[in-house]
């Protein structure tokens, strides 16, 4: 088989990256019609509800089924392992074609799809101690100078510039919205431009000024060395002239 020059490997990267983003503009559609199912037919719960030991409406298991959680599988007793296997049967029945995650909640047994059924509404206390975690991380983030534009193309073949904190190695979206179709695209190449709006001014002037100090050291040191040379050329000069008389 004939060695991929270059530009074939590139191509072929090209077109899996095509690919996959198309599946992910797929998956994508696929979880936001579902959401909007759920919001139309009344499919979320409350948490009240959810305290209450009302069933999943997407999938009618219980939710709070008070059998306890299963310990790691490695701590599994033999008699919890014939329960876990039969769980997991339950569900692949059940789910094993919806190509979803799937979820718990803690104290219960019963597996549900990440797909088929809406996640449980959060308690009061679950909200407080998440808002303790993003509050400050949001407020951290505030300064343009922390930023870096990035150029997505998309699977429409529009690019879309964004920006992401200069930490970041890769933008970690998969699915954007594109302004020019009005749509949700996956995207298939990101690129990092640089530094965004003024820092990209202060980062260039702080690069000018690192380049005039280092030009200025340079000068010094020439002038230096040029200062020694006269010097030597006049010793020099000098014993040539005391030869000569």
């Amino acid at each position: 088989m004939a060695k991929l020059t270059e530009e074939q490997r590139k191509a072929r990267a090209l077109a899996r990256a095509k690919r996959e983003a198309l599946a992910a503009e797929e998956e994508d559609r696929r979880e936001r019609e579902k959401r909007a199912q759920w919001r139309r037919d009344g499919t979320y719960m409350t948490r009240e509800e959810l305290e209450a030991g009302v069933p999943c409406r997407g999938c009618g298991e219980p939710i709070i089924d008070g059998l306890g959680s299963f310990p790691g599988t490695m701590y599994l007793t033999p008699e919890q392992k014939v329960e876990y296997e039969k769980e997991e049967a339950r569900y692949r029945q059940r789910h094993g074609d919806c190509k979803a995650h799937r979820w718990t909640m803690g104290g219960s047994r019963t597996h549900h799809c990440g797909f088929c059924c809406p996640p449980p509404p959060l308690s009061q206390r679950q909200i407080e101690a998440i808002s303790k975690i993003l509050v400050p991380a949001v407020a951290r983030r505030t300064t343009k100078d922390d930023l870096d534009d990035w150029d997505l193309t998309l699977t429409c073949d529009h690019v879309v510039r964004v920006q992401a904190h200069r930490s970041n190695r890769h933008y970690s979206a998969r699915v954007l919205d594109c302004p020019e179709c009005n749509d949700r695209r996956g995207v298939v190449t990101q690129q990092r431009i640089g530094p965004s709006g003024d820092r990209a001014g202060q980062v260039e002037r702080e690069r000018l000024t690192a380049e005039i100090k280092s030009a200025e050291e340079k000068l010094r040191r020439q002038r230096r060395a040029m200062e020694k040379t006269e010097e030597a050329i006049r010793a020099l000069s000098d014993q040539l002239g005391g030869i000569q008389k």
